[in-house]
């Protein structure tokens, strides 16, 4: 408790980290008091988040909704040559934050090619947010992490390709 009162650390500390206040121990913390107050709907949507999550199986279950939700989008790039994994060896590939690189040499510039796939896929209300990471290769990125059911990945498929068609077309008939 000396030790506490008595040193100042060089850098600041969280708020639910201080054990002192003014140069004395806060002897409310161990006691039981509430030292910050935590948002009660925040607690109350982890505790529902937790429910849900044992529901589909827990931990097993949420890894595979993910990876069925990714294996989705594998088997389009599968069935489709023009759309890639960006992650080249499967082993590495996330199945959650699914990359895409588009694989067509009609396409020389892939960066607007993608931002057009993506703006069309937005302004048609089927996708948003799914442009690549701004460091990243040109692309797609598709989340298919366990909240999301695999219908609605499976639906994004034919929207791609419908968005795809449209760009290349738009391609061909500026050139």
């Amino acid at each position: 408790m000396e030790r506490l009162e008595s040193h100042t650390p060089a850098w600041p500390l969280p708020k639910i980290f201080r054990l002192t206040s003014k140069g004395k121990l806060i002897e409310g913390i161990f006691t039981g008091e509430t030292i910050n107050t935590p948002s009660m709907l925040a607690v109350e949507d982890y505790l529902v988040s937790l429910k849900w999550a044992q529901s589909v199986g827990g931990l097993r279950g949420l890894v595979s909704r993910a990876r069925a939700n990714a294996e989705v989008v594998w088997s389009f790039c599968a069935a489709n040559p023009w759309l890639r994994n960006l992650a080249e060896t499967p082993e590495i590939a996330s199945t959650t934050s699914v990359c895409l690189r588009f694989d067509d040499p009609r396409i020389t510039d892939g960066e607007a090619f993608a931002k057009a796939v993506t703006k069309r896929l937005e302004k048609a209300g089927v996708a948003y947010d799914v442009g690549a990471y701004r460091d990243a290769p040109p692309g797609l990125r598709i989340w298919c992490g366990s909240t999301v059911e695999t219908a609605d990945v499976a639906a994004l498929m034919p929207w791609i390709a419908h968005a795809y068609a449209a760009e290349i077309a738009a391609l061909a008939q500026a050139a």
